[in-house]
């Protein structure tokens, strides 16, 4: 790896991470000697990029510091198309498009030697396998999301029993068939995992639930860990 690669990749692991990061754990990572990068965090120092940190405690980047955000390596590149390829062929149509956007923006701006790895991808996702419309608007769903406000359900069941319910939205599940929206469920009091294909009708109500978004997806994950089975279920979970 040349020496302008390698400063550049510490830097995109001091960047990551949320701890202090080892001069032994970045050695490893790179597959060089913890000499070399000390030598290398104190030529990054000397050139002014924010490291603060010392040996054996580990080093942070700060959080100010920025780089020109399309200095992408080859491998960048192709996780960012497949990813806008996944999303393309199964996210709902404000995503979808927003992916080919996405790709699109990465072509005009990447360094012409690198546009084959957009045009002529090493890697690709299959067609989607999709079978049924969503009953729901995901884009506006999102949006209840991050603004962590409620939404009325009128739920359909895998026996056709109708349920109406009042859920506070967690996070949307994008599989390779289906869609499902996790949220807690007020009339169960519990978590709960809804087949967008399998939901009537929604009204979203402008009432915040008592929680913070960030709060709530945690107390979802906690869920999941508790309930393995659950979690690794690809299919839906009946509410």
């Amino acid at each position: 790896m040349r020496r302008a690669d390698r400063l550049f990749q510490i830097i995109q692991i001091l960047r990551r991470s949320t701890r202090p990061v080892t001069a032994g754990e970045i050695a490893a990572e790179l597959e060089v000697s913890t000499r070399t990068v000390y030598r290398d965090i104190a030529d990054l120092i000397a050139q002014r990029v924010p490291v603060q940190g010392e040996a054996g405690f580990g080093y942070i980047l700060d959080d100010a510091f920025d780089m020109p955000p399309l200095m992408l390596t080859p491998d960048e590149i192709e996780a960012a198309v497949l990813g806008a390829q996944w999303v393309a062929g199964r996210g709902d149509p404000v995503l979808a498009n927003a992916a080919r956007d996405l790709i699109a923006k990465i072509t005009s701006v990447v360094p012409e030697r690198l546009r084959p790895f957009i045009a002529d991808p090493t890697i690709g996702t299959r067609p989607c396998g999709l079978r049924v419309a969503d009953s729901i608007d995901l884009a506006h769903v999102r949006t209840w999301v991050r603004e962590g406000r409620k939404i009325r359900l009128l739920y359909g069941d895998e026996r056709g029993e109708r349920t109406d319910r009042i859920v506070w939205p967690v996070i949307i599940g994008f599989l390779d068939d289906i869609r499902m929206l996790a949220a807690w469920c007020e009339l169960r009091q519990d978590f709960r995992h809804f087949r967008t294909d399998r939901i009537i009708t929604a009204e979203f109500l402008d009432v915040r639930y008592d929680s913070r978004p960030s709060v709530l997806r945690q107390r979802w994950k906690r869920h999941l860990d508790e309930k393995p089975a659950v979690g690794r279920n690809t299919s839906p979970v009946r509410p």
